[in-house]
């Protein structure tokens, strides 16, 4: 989605609202590690802008998404809601070279106070998550966004690795609920209609959960019954990143959103941490701990 974005000079949050749990982030600690790869938050402008970078090679360069002027011209994915965000990076130390050069994959996260006290949550612009967020006055949303990884790196390792420094995050920041959007490739939400369908009719978001969307153009993806569908056709055409969360226990908004700026079709994903299986927060949740200083 086009919004109007700062250059990217201007990405570094005022001095009151930079880095809320700054101990971390200051002293580059490490949310999880797996070989050579390593994850934290970033802690510098320059380490932003890699990740940045890394954004508009997988978005604009591999996955033809438009970005405006300003982005495109310095090759760089950003937009108004950076400043307010906190930058996972995924680090190889084998790569020869400054940290900068080291950044192979990010995930923006948002934390509900930091949202509400500046620009709003980002995927409020396509589903109604001032609503769901409301409806739960007694926890902390935290959005995930902005996910990618290089494709020399998109591994099960490397998911793993993300999923330890979001957990890890998690547990020092008290997050009761994850929530954001996860992207098909194209903006044919038919050419997914087994994925879409399988979302829809086993892992759909009701009753507490239930999201609306923010416009009627939104189609459910119900594109095809329970009956008619194929599971291993249906999960391998699923992204990787939408599989992970299907795994874990995810539930999806029954509404598909067609970003036509990026290429997309967006399903809003809701993971809140009491209904994630045991079997994964026995495994992530046991690595996070010890990173969780």
């Amino acid at each position: 989605m086009n919004i109007s974005a700062p250059t990217p000079d201007q990405i570094q949050r005022p001095a009151s609202q930079r880095f809320a749990s700054a101990n971390y982030r200051e002293n580059n600690v490490i949310l999880g590690r797996i070989g050579t790869l390593e994850t934290r938050i970033a802690t510098t402008k320059e380490e932003i802008g890699a990740a940045q970078e890394i954004r508009y090679r997988v978005f604009v360069e591999e996955m033809g998404a438009k970005l405006p002027f300003d982005a495109m011209l310095s090759k760089r994915d950003f937009d108004q809601y950076d400043h307010q965000c906190d930058h996972l990076l995924v680090i190889d130390r084998a790569i020869i070279g400054s940290t900068v050069d080291q950044i192979v994959g990010t995930y923006r996260l948002m934390q509900q106070n930091t949202a509400e006290e500046n620009n709003g949550f980002y995927s409020q612009n396509e589903y109604d998550v001032h609503g769901l967020v409301s409806r739960h006055p007694d926890k902390r949303f935290l959005e995930l966004g902005r996910s990618c990884v290089l494709p020399k790196y998109r591994s099960r390792r490397s998911i793993e690795l993300l999923w330890q420094g979001i957990w890890a995050y998690c547990l020092q920041n008290n997050i009761d609920v994850m929530f954001g959007c996860a992207s098909f490739h194209g903006t044919v939400p038919a050419a997914h209609a087994q994925s879409l369908s399988f979302l829809y009719h086993f892992a759909r978001a009701t009753d507490e959960w239930h999201i609306v969307p923010q416009t009627d153009k939104q189609d459910l993806i119900d594109l095809m019954p329970a009956e008619a569908l194929k599971t291993k056709e249906a999960l391998s055409d699923m992204p990787p990143l939408i599989k992970g969360y299907l795994r874990v226990g995810a539930l999806f908004s029954p509404h598909a959103f067609v970003d036509t700026s990026f290429n997309t079709t967006d399903v809003l994903i809701i993971m809140p941490l009491s209904k994630i299986s045991s079997r994964y927060i026995n495994h992530y949740g046991a690595d996070a701990e010890r990173f969780n200083a």
